[in-house]
């Protein structure tokens, strides 16, 4: 019997609009669909922030569902840090 790699890639995407109260887990996977969900995120200009110890917590929600408030400050430092280097990008650059 063959037994799956132990170091597999997890990925998850959030996804947080305008008047939302929270980010939303909008796609989650392990291997190959990890691989996928971060393939298209780079392909769409999509910032990936590698975070172990945030996606192993990020996986136990299901999907469309808004990430615990336990979480919040932690998201919402991680999206203000984005925000902050996405201003700094001249506009050409972006």
């Amino acid at each position: 019997m063959e037994q799956a790699p132990k170091n597999l890639k997890n990925a998850v995407a959030l996804a947080y609009g305008a008047g939302a109260r929270a980010p939303t887990v909008v796609a989650s996977g392990k291997g190959a669909i990890a691989d996928q969900i971060i393939k298209l995120a780079k392909e769409h200009g999509v910032y990936v922030h590698e975070s172990k110890e945030l996606v192993a917590l990020l996986m136990d929600i299901d999907l469309d569902r808004e990430i615990p408030g336990e979480l919040y400050r932690v998201v919402a430092e991680l999206l203000a840090w984005l925000y902050q280097i996405e201003a700094a990008i001249p506009p050409n650059k972006k």
